[in-house]
């Protein structure tokens, strides 16, 4: 049996992607019934030098709309950063899933082997296109997805494994 790119990437995006949504969702109900003010967790972090709930929103749906971008071949869309709310989180998360709805299967399915760099501030990387989905644009999207929900875990939101993995 042969995968296709677009099946192996686009359903694991949405299930992260819809699990992330799901867990926000529950982090507004939790801080309006506590008469906690959401900037407390919104801008919660794990460590000093970790990044809060917000940008690990933020950066899990730019690792979704940049992979899928660059294995259709597309300009990526820029997002200006600015929520704050959950509200906002959930439009970006909203925004991002049309995004991708929007991306031709079959340019996806022809990137398997198609060339693709990332430039980082230091350096470039370069991957295929299946590489890149399964070494970094997955791994990058787990983490701040993992990391947004052990946030709101840790400040007493009640989410458990269900809640990460999701409906798929």
């Amino acid at each position: 049996m042969t995968l296709s790119m677009s099946a192996v990437s686009i359903p694991v995006i949405k299930q992260m992607l819809g699990s992330l949504s799901a867990i926000l969702e529950k982090a507004a109900a939790f801080a309006a019934q506590k008469k906690i003010d959401e900037q407390v967790l919104l801008s919660a972090r794990l460590a000093p030098d970790m990044l809060p709930l917000t940008r690990q929103v933020q950066i899990a749906s730019d690792m979704c709309k940049g992979g899928m971008a660059r294995l259709a071949g597309v300009e990526i869309p820029k997002y200006e950063d600015t929520e704050a709310s959950f509200a906002e989180l959930q439009a970006r998360i909203v925004k991002t899933l049309a995004f991708i709805e929007t991306l031709p299967t079959d340019a996806i399915d022809a990137s398997a082997e198609r060339v693709i760099v990332i430039k980082l501030r230091d350096r470039e990387i370069t991957f295929t296109g299946l590489t890149n989905v399964l070494h970094w644009v997955f791994p990058h999207m787990i983490f701040h997805v993992t990391t947004a929900y052990d946030i709101l875990r840790h400040n007493g939101v009640e989410l458990g494994k269900r809640d990460f993995i999701g409906s798929f």
